[in-house]
């Protein structure tokens, strides 16, 4: 079968990283400037369509030939933005993303970055003169007294634009080298399905309550300036909102020294015993600060002329685990509904009426933070139906060790927390009752079940125990106790620890119950190298370039590279953390098993989140029961998996 690499340079006068690409592509004025392109192994071509050069016809054909395979670096954007410009939907079957393959093999989703990854020679690395000319060509321009323009076209600068024309041809070659280093390991048949879902769900989108927006932003508006006004006199400052000036302030008027005042710190400031305006000031800090308020204007940003929020997640974002990220507005990152009387709420913000809202709610902040989710609403005429899995990620490492007590628990009655309690602390599990001192703990069991199952100790009890509710002194023996009643989970740790390093040293495949790990090397580029873990789905981990090394305790640990902030770095990993790894990919992949089964029964899913659901349907076809005897069906590739997932029927989307 052939192949066409592709890659596109394109202009609109929307940006495209605060809107998305869906609002970006169906901007009036997009257009399609240059388009690279390569059949199989041949020289790159470029169409200078921004000069009125023509797309030759066999290359026209070839977009929607099935005996063509067209191939580009997140394949998504050519795909939707070459079928605008063509004006129809080009088969979404017949393409391939060079960028998902190299994240399903634990790489960057940047092609730069993969290119440094995959250890590309310097000329097919991507060029550095690309930020600049896609900010020159792609973009509107300030209009000046010497370029008294707001879209530079070639003629405007025929030097540059040649430039342009050589680094989108060098974006064609580097695809096609990342390409040929990644073909050893390519994406799986059924990801490659998955990919296609993913991308007609995103064209799908989600609608947005633009008049709850709208009101939103007014009384945020409000809020915000109340509250500088506030401060400034308060403080004297000029900019109480700058965290520089503030920080100062700060420091000197309660005469210690402050690293940052960031939400952690002010809330445990708020904590002491403060003087009455620095308490005032710290408040006003929280209030200001509320990053959850600014998902509105990121809300307004993305709106697509017809009401929807297009490219909610991005397939595989989460690289190691395959996870989906969230993009734009962040639908994983949303803070949940804990307000009464939601309708009322959303009525008085409609209404653009924040000082009935302040009067009601007791604040501004606060009830608008609580309502971004409820901004989310279903196509006119539907309903939301949402669904989640109960507690799955304990039910997954429970059946991947074969703690029994713990699957019988999820078989019967589910109370895992008082199960755990009872198993810990030897107590009937008919004393953990609400109304009985036993109750208390209950909260242990929850904590401990929360926070111990990847081989956490103390630390991860504390960042767990949000409530402050168990002692210092209490948390090691809470450790003992949780890994004595949870021995087999315990041996898994130190099972899949013992098979990974004994595949780095030998090379040799080794099991652990579902799971294999195996030592795989390009044999066209030896440098390139993974340990690889096998998911009883058929997908793998990838860990890239493994290797036997020290950890922070200076002891033995598996060392591999990955991306860590702007850099490809070392990280360490052990026996806890693989099974934290193993335990949401296979998570991920039950999700993903229901959201294709979901599918096709005609259930149109808007998005999604971890081990959620939110579909938009007809009230008529709203039905609950169905999609939870759904998701509780057993998966083929794992047998004996209790699963259960519950959930609601709604005008808009919540999470209390």
């Amino acid at each position: 079968m052939d192949t066409l690499s592709i890659d596109i340079e394109t202009y609109s006068s929307v940006d495209i990283t605060k809107a998305g690409l869906y609002k970006y592509a169906q901007s009036a004025d997009f257009d399609i400037l240059l388009f690279g392109y390569a059949f199989n192994k041949s020289e790159v071509q470029v169409i200078s369509l921004a000069e009125n050069e023509s797309m030759p016809p066999g290359i026209l054909a070839a977009l929607t030939d099935p005996g063509v395979i067209k191939t580009a670096w997140n394949a998504a954007f050519e795909w939707y933005c070459l079928s605008r410009w063509l004006g129809y939907e080009l088969p979404i079957d017949q393409w391939r993303d060079t960028q998902l393959n190299s994240a399903y093999c634990g790489l960057p989703l940047s092609l730069a970055k993969a290119g440094v990854a995959l250890g590309l020679g310097e000329e097919e690395q991507k060029l550095a003169t690309g930020r600049a000319l896609i900010k020159l060509f792609s973009c509107p321009q300030t209009p000046t007294r010497s370029k008294p323009w707001v879209r530079t076209l070639p003629h405007y600068e025929p030097e540059k634009w040649r430039l342009y024309k050589e680094y989108n041809a060098r974006d064609v070659k580097t695809e096609m080298a990342a390409a040929q280093k990644l073909s050893p390991w390519p994406v799986p048949d059924n990801v490659q399905k998955e990919w296609e879902l993913a991308t007609r769900q995103n064209l799908r989108g989600v609608r947005i309550d633009r008049t709850l927006v709208e009101g939103a932003r007014y009384c945020a508006r409000l809020d915000s300036t109340e509250k500088l006004m506030e401060a400034r006199a308060l403080t004297g400052l000029d900019n109480p909102n700058s965290p520089a000036q503030l920080q100062a302030w700060l420091s000197d008027q309660l005469n210690i020294t402050l690293a940052n005042l960031d939400k952690n710190t002010v809330a445990d400031l708020l904590t002491a015993d403060l003087p009455p305006t620095e308490r005032s000031v710290l408040e006003l800090r929280q209030g200001l600060s509320k990053t959850s308020n600014k998902k509105y204007e990121a809300m307004q940003n993305a709106i697509c002329e017809d009401g929807y929020f297009r490219g909610v997640l991005q397939f595989y974002g989460a690289n190691r685990t395959g996870r989906y990220a969230g993009r734009v507005i962040q639908v994983q990152n949303l803070p949940r509904t804990h307000l009464d009387h939601l309708d009322l709420a959303r009525s008085i913000v409609k209404s653009k009426n924040p000082d009935l809202l302040a009067y009601v709610y007791g604040g501004i902040s606060g009830p608008l933070s609580q309502l971004i989710r409820t901004a989310l609403i279903p196509s006119p005429g539907n309903v939301f139906v949402d669904a989640d899995f109960s507690a799955i990620e304990a039910r997954v490492i429970a059946w991947l060790a074969g703690e029994q007590w713990v699957l019988e628990v999820f078989r019967g009655h589910g109370k895992i927390y008082e199960a755990t309690a009872s198993q810990m602390f030897g107590v009937p599990l008919e004393k953990i009752v609400k109304g009985r001192p036993e109750y208390e703990l209950r909260q242990r069991g929850k904590v401990a079940t929360l926070a111990l199952g990847y081989q956490g100790s103390c630390t991860a009890l504390t960042a767990m125990d949000s409530g402050k509710k168990i002692a210092d002194e209490e948390k090691p023996g809470l450790v003992h106790r949780w890994r004595e009643a949870n021995p087999n989970i315990v041996k898994l740790w130190y099972d899949l620890d013992k098979a990974a390093k004994d595949t780095v040293k030998t090379g040799r495949g080794n099991r652990v119950g579902y799971i294999t790990t195996q030592a795989e090397v390009s044999a066209a580029d030896p440098s390139l190298y993974f340990l690889t873990i096998g998911l009883p789905s058929g997908r793998k981990l990838f860990y890239a370039r493994p290797r036997i090394g020290k950890n922070r305790w200076e002891g033995e640990s598996i060392v591999y590279q990955e991306q860590r902030g702007n850099g490809w770095q070392e990280s360490d990993t052990y026996g806890g953390k693989l099974a934290e790894n193993i335990t949401q990919a296979i998570a991920r992949d039950i999700l993903q098993h229901s959201i294709n089964q979901l599918e096709a029964a005609g259930y149109n899913i808007a998005f999604h989140v971890h081990d959620e659901v939110v579909i938009d349907c007809l009230k008529d076809k709203a039905d609950l029961a169905e999609v939870c005897r759904i998701m509780g069906q057993p998966v083929p590739w794992a047998p004996g998996l209790p699963l259960k997932a519950d959930g609601w029927v709604g005008d808009y989307y919540t999470k209390d």
